[in-house]
């Protein structure tokens, strides 16, 4: 059985909002999600957060080898879009119309998979399909956005805390 994380980057007010330069990793953040993506069996994302994530699909040639190496780990994972909206997807990404699909690959795979976006987070909470949360708090208020939390916060329990790289703190939590 394979283990759903919800984890993004967050202002220390609770929010997300990838667009702001506040979020913008440094060099030791930067690697540690390059080896998040590289071990992790695949990715599920909501409509939004893929979109932003399609950024990936195509080189740049302005482009670190960092980014590089980010784009080659994305690239090769499974990805799972679910939308009831969008027609299509990318390379090595499926379409899902809904979250039963979620509970199959649950079922099915081993690993680690990768939730991104908060409604699609909140949805997959509410079923009781969250096995972990990680917390990324950058030191920022934004006041205002998307909240990691979209909708009831579930009882957690911490189960780690850990400082990547200069001014990032994680915390780990797991259903109570």
């Amino acid at each position: 059985m394979a283990k759903l994380v919800f984890g993004m980057n967050l202002s220390l007010d609770g929010y997300v909002d990838h667009e702001h330069q506040a979020f913008a990793p440094d060099a030791a953040l930067f690697r540690h999600w390059i080896e998040q993506v590289r071990g992790l069996t695949g990715s599920v994302y909501g409509r939004g957060m893929y979109e932003v994530m399609r950024y990936w699909d195509e080189d740049h040639p302005d482009w670190t080898s960092d980014l590089r190496e980010f784009a080659a780990a994305w690239r090769r994972q499974p990805k799972w879009v679910v939308s009831r909206s969008l027609k299509s997807v990318g390379p090595n990404a499926t379409l899902v119309a809904d979250d039963t699909a979620i509970r199959r690959l649950k079922d099915e795979l081993t690993g680690e998979i990768s939730v991104s976006g908060p409604d699609l987070a909140r949805s997959l909470t509410h079923l009781g399909l969250i096995d972990e949360y990680r917390l990324y708090f950058h030191p920022v208020v934004l006041g205002g956005g998307k909240p990691f939390f979209a909708g009831p916060r579930p009882p957690l329990r911490l189960m780690a805390s850990d400082r990547i790289g200069a001014d990032v703190i994680r915390l780990t939590y797991v259903p109570a």
